[in-house]
């Protein structure tokens, strides 16, 4: 069940992703053509705006995908010299950690959307942009991030109570670098 659940998970995250990657590029050709217009003197104007939104966006939703492919930084000093069972309980307490961490920062995050829906907020700029239109995707990240951890925290654990701790080092472990220049 375990396996099936991140199966599934890394299968919706690279979905996530490619969205995202293809949002990036979308907005990467939005910011090239400003840039020829602005040679042909035109300007399309907004574009640094419009870019720091599509970044903002981009790294809340891209953030779950990170997490299951074990891209998040950690520092494996102590754990890389632990036994299996130490090991995997270090990586369910980093996870657990990260978790709630990430759930607090999206919980953080709904009074920031909650004030702009209900104020009718715009941007300080020329643009004017209504704040809503960018906090509501960049929010829905942040959860989808949270509700991603948790689903996958649940996940490892129930591989380390069943002892396949092998797998749950898959699923949650730190990125051995020295395991990928052999």
């Amino acid at each position: 069940m375990a396996d099936t659940i991140l199966r599934w998970m890394r299968a919706v995250n690279r979905i996530v992703a490619l969205g995202v990657g293809l949002m990036l590029l979308i907005c990467a050709a939005f910011v090239l053509a400003d840039i020829v217009l602005r040679q042909l003197g035109s300007s399309f104007g907004g574009t640094d705006e419009v870019s720091g939104y599509a970044m903002a966006i981009a790294t809340s939703w891209g953030m779950a995908y990170t997490l299951l492919e074990l891209g998040h930084v950690r520092i494996d000093l102590v754990r890389s010299r632990l036994p299996d069972w130490p090991r995997a309980l270090l990586d369910l307490f980093a996870m657990l950690v990260m978790t709630l961490v990430i759930s607090l920062i999206a919980y953080k995050c709904w009074p920031v959307v909650g004030n702009s829906l209900a104020n009718n907020s715009t941007a300080n700029t020329p643009l004017e942009t209504p704040l809503a239109l960018v906090q509501i995707p960049w929010f829905a990240g942040w959860l989808w991030f949270a509700l991603s951890a948790w689903i996958t925290l649940l996940a490892a654990a129930l591989l380390v109570v069943k002892g396949r701790l092998k797998d749950s080092e898959n699923a949650i472990g730190a990125f051995a670098e020295a395991e990928t220049l052999q």
